[in-house]
């Protein structure tokens, strides 16, 4: 039986990994050195443990902590792992900007849940609401080896796979991949494009549209608007008048250079500025 520890259990996206793996197949240990999160913790009947009574005895640990955290974090956690272990962290920014710490003779890991897609339907209400993952709704994860042997690999996507469930499939990628997907695809550009529309609902509601109007006109519009740009209803394409509007829009809206965002030093940037 692997020997797995969370750094950071009681936290906002460690307690998320804790409901799932608290009764997997792994021997779990618990770090949290903050009361609430402690508190939260011993609600689901969790002690804790200190990080140098366990971190030294893992085959794995994770580090649940926020990305402005980890550099210092992992300064303080990856010179106690026993050679051969392997490190986890929940996504590649801090990898990606070189902040985290690094040695050679341990394997790094990262796994990234990519949420459930709107296109995913569940067979009960409460699964449909799932819509961040890891509870009832299905979703997909990317992996990425950064360092170690292939082995690691397959143990790091086996506790991905325990942490994120319900997984359906689990892609593996590059550090560098992952990147590109998160921020610069869905922060830096998605979250953009979305938190624009959302601007723009309120604007027309400002102008006197009625809320409830505005909202679910626009929602359903999203939603076959989605369906048709990503190909989900065979051969469904714009009308020649939204097409118009779109191609007009995106003139007004966006910049002939956005695609920037995805350049490596742009990328690189990106991920500086969030860690």
């Amino acid at each position: 039986m692997k020997k797995v520890t969370i750094i950071g259990a009681g936290g906002k996206m460690g307690m998320r990994l804790t409901r799932n793996l608290k009764d997997s197949s792994f021997e779990m240990s618990y770090v949290e050195i903050s009361e609430a999160g402690q508190q939260k913790l011993a609600e689901l009947g969790i002690s804790t443990s200190t990080a140098e009574h366990v971190v030294s005895d893992a085959d794995v640990v994770i580090l649940a902590v926020p990305d402005v955290a980890l550099a210092k974090v992992s300064a303080t956690i990856i010179p106690e792992m026993t050679p051969g272990s392997l490190l986890m962290t929940l996504d590649p920014a801090v990898a990606r900007a070189g902040r985290l710490f690094l040695r050679e003779d341990i394997s790094y890991f990262i796994a990234h849940p990519s949420h459930p897609s709107v296109f995913n339907w569940e067979p009960t209400p409460e699964a449909q609401a799932d819509f961040f993952g890891g509870t009832l709704a299905k979703q997909t994860i990317v992996c990425a080896l950064m360092q170690g042997p292939d082995s690691d690999y397959e143990l790091g996507e086996s506790v991905a796979n325990a942490m994120y469930a319900p997984v359906k499939k689990a892609f593996k990628i590059t550090m560098e991949q992952m990147a590109l997907l998160e921020p610069a695809l869905v922060e830096t550009l998605s979250s953009s494009c979305l938190d624009l529309v959302r601007e723009g609902m309120e604007e027309i509601i400002a102008r006197g549209v009625p809320r409830e109007a505005a909202r679910e006109f626009l929602m359903g519009h999203i939603n076959i608007q989605l369906a048709v740009l990503f190909q989900e209803l065979p051969n469904a394409v714009f009308s020649d008048a939204a097409n118009k509007a779109l191609t007009r829009g995106r003139s007004i809206l966006f910049k002939d250079d956005w695609k920037q965002i995805f350049e490596p030093e742009n990328v690189l940037q990106q991920v500086i500025d969030i860690t």
